[in-house]
Protein backbone atom coordinates (compact mmCIF):
# COMPACT_ATOMS: atom_id res chain seq x y z
CA UNK A 1 0.00 0.00 0.00
CA UNK A 2 1.90 2.96 -1.15
CA UNK A 3 0.68 6.94 -0.84
CA UNK A 4 1.82 9.01 -3.70
CA UNK A 5 2.31 12.54 -3.06
CA UNK A 6 0.71 14.42 -6.37
CA UNK A 7 2.39 17.12 -7.97
CA UNK A 8 0.58 18.56 -10.60
CA UNK A 9 2.64 20.80 -13.25
CA UNK A 10 0.48 24.36 -14.62
CA UNK A 11 3.13 26.75 -16.37
CA UNK A 12 6.06 25.56 -14.41
CA UNK A 13 3.93 25.73 -10.95
CA UNK A 14 3.14 22.89 -8.60
CA UNK A 15 -0.71 23.67 -8.62
CA UNK A 16 -3.94 21.97 -7.64
CA UNK A 17 -7.08 22.36 -9.85
CA UNK A 18 -10.96 21.88 -8.75
CA UNK A 19 -12.64 19.34 -11.29
CA UNK A 20 -9.77 19.79 -13.23
CA UNK A 21 -10.60 22.59 -14.61
CA UNK A 22 -7.56 24.29 -15.56
CA UNK A 23 -9.06 28.21 -14.78
CA UNK A 24 -9.70 26.32 -11.64
CA UNK A 25 -5.67 26.27 -10.45
CA UNK A 26 -4.12 27.15 -6.90
CA UNK A 27 -0.72 27.81 -6.83
CA UNK A 28 0.62 25.98 -3.80
CA UNK A 29 4.60 26.02 -4.42
CA UNK A 30 6.00 27.91 -7.26
CA UNK A 31 9.03 25.79 -6.98
CA UNK A 32 7.94 22.44 -7.95
CA UNK A 33 11.65 20.55 -6.91
CA UNK A 34 11.34 22.22 -3.67
CA UNK A 35 8.12 20.63 -3.53
CA UNK A 36 9.36 17.27 -4.38
CA UNK A 37 12.41 17.24 -1.77
CA UNK A 38 9.76 18.41 0.99
CA UNK A 39 7.75 14.84 -0.16
CA UNK A 40 10.81 12.94 -0.31
CA UNK A 41 11.93 14.43 3.60
CA UNK A 42 8.66 13.58 4.61
CA UNK A 43 9.07 9.55 3.86
CA UNK A 44 7.13 9.31 0.62
CA UNK A 45 8.64 6.44 -1.28
CA UNK A 46 7.12 7.10 -4.87
CA UNK A 47 6.00 10.25 -6.40
CA UNK A 48 2.88 11.10 -8.60
CA UNK A 49 3.93 14.19 -10.88
CA UNK A 50 1.33 14.92 -13.94
CA UNK A 51 1.99 17.53 -16.84
CA UNK A 52 -1.50 19.24 -16.97
CA UNK A 53 -0.26 21.48 -19.95
CA UNK A 54 0.69 18.17 -21.51
CA UNK A 55 -2.57 16.68 -20.90
CA UNK A 56 -4.20 19.58 -22.81
CA UNK A 57 -1.78 20.14 -25.41
CA UNK A 58 -1.09 16.27 -26.25
CA UNK A 59 2.78 16.71 -25.83
CA UNK A 60 5.02 17.50 -22.87
CA UNK A 61 5.10 20.88 -21.92
CA UNK A 62 6.40 21.36 -18.23
CA UNK A 63 9.39 19.53 -19.13
CA UNK A 64 12.00 21.39 -17.73
CA UNK A 65 10.21 21.31 -14.18
CA UNK A 66 10.16 17.62 -14.56
CA UNK A 67 13.62 17.36 -15.36
CA UNK A 68 14.30 19.59 -12.42
CA UNK A 69 12.24 17.09 -9.90
CA UNK A 70 14.13 14.15 -11.09
CA UNK A 71 17.36 15.80 -10.52
CA UNK A 72 16.68 16.92 -7.05
CA UNK A 73 15.38 13.82 -5.21
CA UNK A 74 16.09 10.42 -5.50
CA UNK A 75 12.30 8.70 -5.27
CA UNK A 76 10.80 6.85 -7.96
CA UNK A 77 8.91 8.73 -10.29
CA UNK A 78 5.42 8.17 -12.08
CA UNK A 79 4.81 10.76 -14.82
CA UNK A 80 1.24 11.46 -16.92
CA UNK A 81 -0.04 13.98 -19.21
CA UNK A 82 0.49 14.66 -22.82
CA UNK A 83 2.44 10.93 -23.25
CA UNK A 84 0.58 10.16 -26.26
CA UNK A 85 3.84 8.14 -28.79
CA UNK A 86 6.71 5.75 -28.25
CA UNK A 87 8.80 7.97 -28.60
CA UNK A 88 7.70 10.07 -25.25
CA UNK A 89 7.49 7.00 -23.54
CA UNK A 90 11.55 6.15 -24.01
CA UNK A 91 12.09 9.82 -23.60
CA UNK A 92 10.79 10.38 -20.33
CA UNK A 93 12.27 6.75 -19.34
CA UNK A 94 15.32 7.05 -20.39
CA UNK A 95 15.87 10.54 -18.49
CA UNK A 96 15.35 8.40 -15.53
CA UNK A 97 11.41 8.64 -14.79
CA UNK A 98 10.81 5.36 -13.33
CA UNK A 99 6.81 4.49 -14.67
CA UNK A 100 4.70 6.27 -17.34
CA UNK A 101 1.25 7.17 -17.29
CA UNK A 102 -1.13 6.82 -20.45
CA UNK A 103 -4.47 8.11 -20.28
CA UNK A 104 -5.77 9.36 -23.30
CA UNK A 105 -3.58 7.18 -25.48
CA UNK A 106 -5.43 4.28 -23.66
CA UNK A 107 -8.85 5.22 -25.11
CA UNK A 108 -7.39 6.48 -28.58
CA UNK A 109 -4.56 4.16 -29.04
CA UNK A 110 -4.57 0.92 -27.09
CA UNK A 111 -1.95 -0.45 -29.34
CA UNK A 112 0.67 2.17 -28.04
CA UNK A 113 -0.27 0.74 -24.86
CA UNK A 114 0.03 -2.84 -25.40
CA UNK A 115 3.44 -2.54 -27.37
CA UNK A 116 5.06 -0.15 -24.49
CA UNK A 117 3.78 -2.45 -22.15
CA UNK A 118 5.71 -5.07 -23.69
CA UNK A 119 8.90 -2.90 -24.80
CA UNK A 120 8.99 -1.29 -21.17
CA UNK A 121 8.25 -4.22 -18.94
CA UNK A 122 6.83 -2.44 -15.44
CA UNK A 123 6.60 0.84 -16.33
CA UNK A 124 3.70 1.10 -17.86
CA UNK A 125 0.29 2.59 -15.95
CA UNK A 126 -2.90 3.48 -17.55
CA UNK A 127 -4.74 6.34 -16.40
CA UNK A 128 -8.44 6.10 -16.06
CA UNK A 129 -9.76 8.74 -15.40
CA UNK A 130 -13.95 8.76 -14.88
CA UNK A 131 -16.65 11.28 -14.55
CA UNK A 132 -19.78 9.14 -13.54
CA UNK A 133 -17.80 6.07 -14.14
CA UNK A 134 -17.40 7.17 -17.77
CA UNK A 135 -13.71 7.53 -19.11
CA UNK A 136 -12.89 10.96 -19.45
CA UNK A 137 -9.97 12.31 -22.11
CA UNK A 138 -7.90 15.17 -23.46
CA UNK A 139 -6.99 16.39 -19.72
CA UNK A 140 -10.64 15.75 -19.11
CA UNK A 141 -12.29 18.43 -21.70
CA UNK A 142 -14.08 15.01 -23.39
CA UNK A 143 -15.66 12.70 -21.65
CA UNK A 144 -16.23 8.88 -23.91
CA UNK A 145 -18.71 6.73 -23.98
CA UNK A 146 -16.17 4.19 -22.40
CA UNK A 147 -16.67 2.81 -18.84
CA UNK A 148 -13.93 2.77 -16.49
CA UNK A 149 -14.63 -1.02 -16.20
CA UNK A 150 -14.43 -1.46 -20.19
CA UNK A 151 -11.15 0.24 -20.48
CA UNK A 152 -9.28 -1.61 -17.19
CA UNK A 153 -10.62 -5.00 -19.00
CA UNK A 154 -8.99 -3.87 -22.56
CA UNK A 155 -5.61 -3.96 -20.53
CA UNK A 156 -6.47 -7.34 -18.52
CA UNK A 157 -3.91 -8.78 -20.37
CA UNK A 158 -1.45 -5.90 -21.60
CA UNK A 159 1.14 -6.00 -18.94
CA UNK A 160 0.83 -2.91 -17.76
CA UNK A 161 2.47 -2.39 -13.67
CA UNK A 162 -1.06 -0.41 -12.59
CA UNK A 163 -4.48 1.39 -13.19
CA UNK A 164 -4.60 4.88 -11.60
CA UNK A 165 -8.20 4.99 -11.11
CA UNK A 166 -9.36 8.84 -10.62
CA UNK A 167 -13.10 10.08 -9.58
CA UNK A 168 -12.78 13.59 -11.39
CA UNK A 169 -15.92 14.65 -9.34
CA UNK A 170 -14.32 14.60 -6.21
CA UNK A 171 -10.93 15.55 -7.34
CA UNK A 172 -9.39 18.30 -5.19
CA UNK A 173 -12.32 18.79 -3.49
CA UNK A 174 -11.67 17.16 -0.70
CA UNK A 175 -14.94 15.04 -0.22
CA UNK A 176 -13.04 11.96 0.54
CA UNK A 177 -11.62 9.08 -1.98
CA UNK A 178 -14.53 6.57 -3.88
CA UNK A 179 -13.17 3.60 -3.03
CA UNK A 180 -15.88 1.54 -3.15
CA UNK A 181 -15.84 2.31 -7.05
CA UNK A 182 -11.76 2.03 -7.15
CA UNK A 183 -12.59 -1.83 -5.47
CA UNK A 184 -14.91 -2.86 -7.18
CA UNK A 185 -12.48 -2.30 -10.19
CA UNK A 186 -10.27 -4.05 -8.28
CA UNK A 187 -12.10 -6.87 -7.93
CA UNK A 188 -12.94 -6.90 -11.37
CA UNK A 189 -8.90 -6.96 -13.26
CA UNK A 190 -6.31 -9.04 -11.95
CA UNK A 191 -3.80 -5.16 -13.22
CA UNK A 192 -3.19 -3.28 -9.66
CA UNK A 193 -5.04 -0.43 -9.13
CA UNK A 194 -4.20 2.54 -7.57
CA UNK A 195 -7.29 4.89 -5.94
CA UNK A 196 -6.82 8.83 -7.05
CA UNK A 197 -9.37 12.11 -6.55
CA UNK A 198 -10.69 13.67 -3.35
CA UNK A 199 -8.27 11.96 -0.11
CA UNK A 200 -9.39 14.57 2.45
CA UNK A 201 -8.07 13.59 5.87
CA UNK A 202 -6.58 11.04 8.13
CA UNK A 203 -10.23 9.22 7.76
CA UNK A 204 -9.31 8.29 4.10
CA UNK A 205 -6.33 6.42 4.97
CA UNK A 206 -8.01 4.62 8.11
CA UNK A 207 -10.37 4.07 5.66
CA UNK A 208 -7.36 2.56 3.14
CA UNK A 209 -5.48 0.23 5.41
CA UNK A 210 -9.20 -1.70 6.32
CA UNK A 211 -9.41 -5.07 5.16
CA UNK A 212 -12.10 -4.43 2.24
CA UNK A 213 -9.84 -2.56 0.17
CA UNK A 214 -6.59 -3.90 1.46
CA UNK A 215 -6.36 -5.08 -2.62
CA UNK A 216 -5.59 -1.69 -3.44
CA UNK A 217 -2.14 -0.85 -4.27
CA UNK A 218 -2.12 2.55 -2.95
CA UNK A 219 -3.70 6.16 -3.35
CA UNK A 220 -2.37 9.63 -4.38
CA UNK A 221 -3.07 12.52 -1.99
CA UNK A 222 -2.69 16.10 -3.45
CA UNK A 223 -4.85 19.41 -2.30
CA UNK A 224 -4.63 17.24 1.64
CA UNK A 225 -1.61 17.23 1.99
CA UNK A 226 -1.00 21.00 0.41
CA UNK A 227 -3.12 22.61 2.55
CA UNK A 228 -2.63 20.66 6.11
CA UNK A 229 -5.60 18.46 5.89
CA UNK A 230 -3.69 15.83 5.96
CA UNK A 231 -0.35 14.61 8.20
CA UNK A 232 2.32 13.22 6.14
CA UNK A 233 3.81 11.68 8.96
CA UNK A 234 0.79 10.41 10.82
CA UNK A 235 -0.37 8.66 7.00
CA UNK A 236 2.75 7.33 6.54
CA UNK A 237 2.74 5.94 10.26
CA UNK A 238 -0.65 4.46 9.44
CA UNK A 239 0.24 2.89 6.65
CA UNK A 240 3.13 1.43 8.09
CA UNK A 241 1.39 -0.25 11.04
CA UNK A 242 -0.35 -1.94 8.79
CA UNK A 243 1.69 -3.28 6.26
CA UNK A 244 4.73 -3.19 7.94
CA UNK A 245 6.21 -0.25 5.89
CA UNK A 246 5.10 2.57 3.83
CA UNK A 247 6.90 2.07 0.69
CA UNK A 248 7.40 -0.23 -2.68
CA UNK A 249 5.61 -3.01 -2.67
CA UNK A 250 6.90 -6.44 -4.50
CA UNK A 251 4.94 -5.31 -7.83
CA UNK A 252 7.82 -3.29 -8.09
Amino acid sequence: MILFPAIDLKDGQCVRLRKGEMDQATVFNADPAAQAKEFEDKGFEWLHVVDLNGAFEGKPVNGPAVEAIFATIHLPIQLGGGIRDIDTIAMWLDKGIDRVILGTAAVRDPDLVREAARDFPGCIAVGIDARDGKVAIEGWAETSEMTALDLARRFEDAGVAAIIHTDIARDGLLEGLNLEATAELADSVSVPVIASGGLASIDDIKRLVAPRYAKLDGAIAGRALYDGRLDAGEALGLIAAKYGHHGVTGQY
